[in-house]
């Protein structure tokens, strides 16, 4: 079946805190988006998402950071291989530029640069990567946590769109 938003409330408890910790790797995050359901309408769902990671104190949003591998690193999850899926055709140059690139952005920042990646090419995360070096820490982590949020949010709509065991 598919499961759209009234699929996803029919799941059990355990089933749909599966679901949303394969959406975001916060586990403090998952349970309060969860407590927030059953979801009238995936708007609401959305809308939860983006509140419940707004609130997330700094120490849960390094756990949620803990789900997402470098840009052009290899991916350790179907959704960020998907995401990533066109810095498979760069260049060398640009793949070695982009790790360059990661391994200072982590020195600086002290976490993975991370960046909404869906259809995107390499090129294209790497000039915004170039350009994210260049704020301040407090910038960044602002930054930072809308991107989680479009990740999230792309994750959540893929969710309601597929199979989901009855």
């Amino acid at each position: 079946m598919t499961a759209g938003i009234e699929g996803f409330n029919r799941l059990s408890e355990r089933q749909r805190m599966h679901l949303l910790f394969e959406v975001c790797s916060s586990t403090i995050w998952a349970r309060r988006v969860l407590a927030g359901g059953p979801f009238r309408d995936a708007g609401a769902l959305f809308d939860r998402a983006d509140r419940v990671l707004a609130e997330l104190p700094d120490a849960e949003l390094d756990a949620a950071l803990d789900g997402h591998p470098r840009i052009g690193a290899k991916a350790d999850n179907p959704s960020s291989a998907r995401e990533q899926a066109r810095v498979a055709d760069a260049t060398d140059a640009v793949k070695a530029e982009l790790a360059e690139k990661n391994r200072a952005y982590d020195d600086k920042f002290g976490y993975v640069y991370l960046v909404c990646a869906n259809g995107r090419t390499a090129e294209e995360l790497l000039a915004i990567l170039t350009d994210r070096l260049d704020n301040d820490p407090e910038t960044e982590r602002r930054v930072m946590r809308s991107e989680l949020a479009k990740i999230n949010r792309l994750r959540l709509e893929r969710l309601l769109t597929r199979e989901t065991p009855q």
